[in-house]
């Protein structure tokens, strides 16, 4: 009898694996032949999976809670699947769904019926991505359409600037002392310069470009 290893995976490492690795201990799976990633299954660049990969053999077996474990990508799970089944002449049990369990599925029909389940599991988990995104993509549209902005809000302009603006535009300061006295940075205090100059209608004002001392006319 091969050895049984188990796979964790969690989308982040915010989220806790405390269910996965409870369902693998529940399977048989010691502790130490759990492999864990804790990133998206949008790709198998993951060292956790790929180190199972190099330590499982023929015969053994692979626990996984759920198929969208290995992945949340039709081909790719696909591609794995029969790369371990295969290739790897292991087997792989799904906890989650009991007709996915190549133990049990050693003859012709048992393989035809974990294949078809597996197919149609993996385009479920697909598409659930791909509506959960056309869902997120339509809610910013319907927001943006609403007035709602996203993203950082931009720093207000204080009311000290054009003091500092015009002692600045004396060549009295440099645009990063001017920045420090606003208490921003010194990239800040030029984009605050564009923004004024645009404001009041300035066609033609003093301005650098970061960390440079000198002062070019800009148009």
């Amino acid at each position: 009898m091969g050895q049984i290893y188990g796979y964790v995976r969690v989308s982040s490492r915010d989220q806790n694996e405390a269910r996965q690795m409870a369902a693998m201990r529940e399977a048989g799976v010691s502790d130490a032949d759990i492999y864990l990633d804790k990133r998206s299954g949008a790709d198998f660049e993951r060292q956790g999976y790929r180190r199972l990969l190099r330590k499982i053999r023929a015969g053994d077996t692979l626990v996984v809670k759920s198929i969208d474990r290995l992945g949340r990508n039709y081909d790719e799970i696909l591609k794995q699947w029969r790369f371990i089944t295969r290739e790897k002449c292991a087997s792989i049990l799904v906890l989650d769904m009991p007709l996915l369990d190549t133990r049990q599925s050693r003859d012709l029909t048992g393989t035809l019926i974990a294949d078809i389940v597996l197919q149609l599991l993996s385009y479920v988990a697909q598409t659930e991505r791909d509506f959960i995104r056309q869902r997120q993509a339509e809610g910013i549209a319907a927001a943006k359409a609403r007035g709602v902005h996203f993203g950082r809000q931009a720093m207000p302009v204080p009311e000290k600037f054009p003091e500092i603006f015009m002692e600045w535009s004396r060549k009295e300061l440099s645009s990063r002392t001017a920045g420090k006295k606003l208490g921003v940075s010194q990239t800040t205090f030029l984009k605050w310069v564009k923004l004024w100059g645009q404001t009041n209608g300035i066609e033609t004002i003093c301005c650098e470009t970061p960390d440079e001392k000198v002062q070019e006319n800009c148009k």
